[in-house]
């Protein structure tokens, strides 16, 4: 598409076409021109009557009849072929026709009149029917000449029978072949002079099209996406505003769906830039043609985003569309081996947002809440659609408000951190703790983890909550060897950020804290792709002396790809596997991932015990580390001395914060 030029001209028509166009724009004009210029020439000829009761009194009746006869049956002629619709040369020839026998009318009942004289003079009137034929009328210049010649035979004919002397015969003979060459010639030149006009008419009309058409293909390359050819954001943004009014004073329903292509970078870094654009224009034709289907429009919303916009009903019909286009890339089955998430193709999120009833709503409003419903879909696995749901606690309104108060949560002490205790079982110390972060609200409302987290980590809040929480670990709990060793979770965004690793050095050098009595968890979920930052991030980690724990391992996909990759020092194993275990089928899953993680030499820790049997389970499994209710729930830094004295269980009595 980038290659294709916005306009290229066409050649213009060769001689004969020009030829052809003239006579088609001659009879379009002499067909408009016949009516008025007939009724023109009746009424004129018919009120010369005057004349006729002046020079020929005795024969005036009869010519003044004449007059009157041929003028009505000319007009009533040409009235009914224009209803006929009759081509324009029998127009031509029936006005013609009436300039002949218009003259011949009038020349022969003077002829009988007793005024011989008369007849002479009359018959210089002939002239005028000449310049009719040649001047006034827009006949074509070979019917000019043949109606003209007939006029002239007439003259002739009876020149030679009226009674003259031989000199004004001769003299009356000369005027008439003059008048007859004179306007045979200005009737040349001027159907020359109007071809001349027709070629300067024509080409304005044609470089004015051009013009035209280059300022369209001008406009069009303004609104298209130059490598898809999908509309661009800025053609896009504008249907937005109009599918906006048309909702406002309409009350026409319309649906905004952002769709993303999954692991896209990766695509790129596999297969090259090259291929990704390919991959880019396979998926925006296949969704163009989805799309029209539909009725709706299709633009390119930035890098390997797309936009839809679609006027529908109800939100059934946003929620069958929005899963068509994740159905429709995934059957492309474009190839994508780099991602390690169980799927093997390119596939797409999707985010709908549905156009509802709100106080004070803006047209930003619904690309804000397709954008939300597009974090959710990725965040939920990708290659799947989310419609956007304002009951929903991780996409409605009420986010916005965590977001918000998330800005001043460090700055308002409304953010805190609870410490669980992790058991080692070969000794049955508790010298490890997990550090979990806590939000309350202005009025002190706790808000879940669950719900503060995403916003968080959507919002790009998590990274100065992160330094947040590592900075006070450190100077509440290890600065003062309140425990030997705290994890802190961190998320896949931190890893990414530029300067993380460096960051972290720099809060365990101001507190003096050793990189060893740091743990760093992991989730093992489907945000933490195959990214060479987080590698490097993890192995800039790992000198420091911080300990990488992989967390929630078993929950997604890219778990056994990040064991062959990264030297994990513990693996935390998911509470749903324990907690599955009072079924043959769970028990031997659990099993097989005990067994998987202690064949790669990684220390094993299992979350979500709670019970007794659990924990005696453990123990017959030889798991290294447990953490869970039985064996301590999450507390404040309050709550623990400064060297305290190891105990068997110390925390199991200690109440939630």
């Amino acid at each position: 598409m980038a290659h294709v030029e916005p306009y290229e001209p066409r050649p213009g028509p060769g001689p004969n076409e020009l030829r052809v166009l003239y006579r088609e724009e001659s009879q379009a004009k002499r067909r408009k021109e016949a009516r008025p210029g007939l009724w023109m020439a009746v009424a004129i000829y018919v009120l010369f009557s005057a004349t006729d009761l002046l020079l020929i009194p005795d024969v005036a009746l009869y010519t003044i009849t004449a007059r009157f006869a041929v003028g009505l049956t000319a007009l009533l002629t040409l009235e009914g072929q224009l209803r006929r619709g009759v081509a324009t040369q029998w127009l031509d020839m029936t006005c013609a026709a009436a300039i002949i026998f218009g003259y011949i009318g009038w020349l022969w009942p003077t002829s009988l009149g007793a005024e011989r004289e008369a007849v002479a003079y009359y018959m210089v009137f002939g002239t005028i029917f000449m310049m009719s034929a040649n001047l006034f009328f827009t006949f074509s210049f070979k019917t000019s000449i043949i109606t003209s010649t007939i006029i002239l035979c007439i003259l002739y004919v009876v020149n030679y029978f009226v009674p003259a002397s031989l000199t004004y015969k001769l003299v009356f003979g000369t005027f008439y072949v003059s008048c007859f060459t004179f306007t045979s010639y200005v009737n040349w030149k001027l159907n020359e002079e109007r071809y001349n006009v027709f070629l300067n008419a024509l080409e304005a009309k044609i470089q004015h099209n051009e013009a035209t058409e280059r300022g369209k293909a001008l406009l069009r390359l303004s609104r298209t996406d130059p490598l898809t050819g999908l509309e661009n954001r800025r053609a896009i943004d504008e249907k937005l505003r109009d599918c906006w009014s048309d909702w406002q004073k309409l009350g026409i329903r319309f649906a905004a769906i952002l769709i993303d292509v999954d692991f896209f970078k990766k695509f790129n870094d596999c297969y090259g830039h090259q291929e990704g654009d390919r991959c880019l224009i396979h998926v925006a034709n296949a969704l163009s043609d989805l799309v029209r289907q539909h009725n709706g429009s299709i633009g390119r919303y930035g890098g390997e985003e797309f936009i839809v916009l679609a006027r529908l009903n109800d939100k059934d019909q946003v929620a069958d569309l929005a899963q068509a286009i994740c159905r429709t890339v995934e059957d492309l089955a474009l190839t994508h081996e780099l991602r390690r998430d169980g799927t093997s193709v390119v596939t797409v999120s999707v985010g709908a947002a549905f156009t509802r009833t709100q106080a004070g709503g803006k047209l930003e409003k619904i690309i804000h809440e397709a954008d939300r419903a597009l974090y959710l879909a990725k965040a939920g696995g990708r290659n799947c659609a989310r419609l956007f749901d304002p009951t929903d606690p991780q996409s409605s309104d009420e986010s916005e408000n965590i977001a918000a108060l998330l800005k001043i949560a460090v700055e308002r002490d409304l953010v805190s951190l609870v410490y669980q205790p992790i058991q080692d079982l070969g000794s049955g110390r508790f010298d490890a703790v997990e550090a979990l972060m806590r939000l309350k609200m202005l009025d002190g409302i706790l808000v879940p983890p669950s719900l503060f987290i995403p916003v968080a980590e959507r919002t790009g809040a998590i990274l100065e909550l992160g330094r947040w929480a590592i900075r006070t670990v450190c100077t509440d709990m290890l600065a003062h060897d309140h425990v030997r060793l705290v994890s802190v979770n961190v998320s896949p965004i931190q890893l990414k950020t530029p300067g993380f690793a460096t960051s972290v050095a720099g809060i365990l050098g101001e507190t003096g804290v050793a990189g060893s009595r740091l743990a760093f968890e992991i989730t093992e979920g489907r945000e933490l792709e195959m990214d060479s930052d987080i590698l490097r991030c993890i192995s800039d980690l790992k000198l420091l002396g911080i300990r990488i724990w992989l967390d929630d391992f078993g929950t997604g996909f890219a778990g056994l790809s990040w064991l062959r990759l990264i030297d994990f020092d513990t693996v935390k194993i998911d509470r749903s596997f324990l907690h599955d275990c009072g079924t043959p089928k769970g028990m031997a899953m659990l099993q097989d991932i005990i067994a998987l993680v202690r064949n790669r030499g990684h220390k094993i820790l299992v979350e979500g015990v709670e019970t007794d049997e659990q924990m005696a389970l453990m123990r017959e499994f030889g798991i290294d580390k447990v953490q869970g209710y039985h064996v301590g729930r999450p507390v404040p830094a309050a709550s623990f001395q400064t060297k305290r004295p190891v105990q068997k269980r110390p925390f199991t009595v200690l109440k939630s914060a």
